[in-house]
């Protein structure tokens, strides 16, 4: 009885795969943009004894995409530095095995200074 209460605590967590497409205003792909994904909160307790990676820095191919190792399900943050457009970042919840993120990059926006 008490094994059978001990096993969901250290069952693994629910992991999304996770792809990441990245285009521009044009719908051109983005090549060799930096993309970096952090785990923020999950709906499942962390494996116990085990460590689990959350936090990945990867850059785009030629086709604009990145394939992001199984992460756990929940919220993540994404953000997009690429150069020549707006940094982008926000928050995600992902509860599926597979999920597929379109980003589209917008071009960078004119320097406001109130000194003349």
């Amino acid at each position: 009885m008490l094994l059978g209460l001990a096993w969901p605590l250290t069952a693994d967590p629910p992991m999304t795969r996770l792809r990441i497409e990245v285009r521009n205003y044009n719908n051109k792909p983005v090549e060799r943009a930096s993309v970096v994904v952090r785990f923020i909160e999950g709906r499942s307790p962390a494996k116990l004894g085990k460590k689990i990676v959350t936090q990945w820095e990867l850059r785009t191919n030629q086709d604009g995409l990145v394939k992001v190792p199984p992460i756990p399900q929940g919220k993540i943050l994404i953000q997009v530095i690429a150069k020549g457009y707006q940094t982008f970042g926000q928050t995600f919840d992902v509860a599926e095995e597979e999920k597929t993120i379109e980003i589209k990059l917008n071009p960078p926006q004119p320097q406001y200074s109130a000194h003349q």
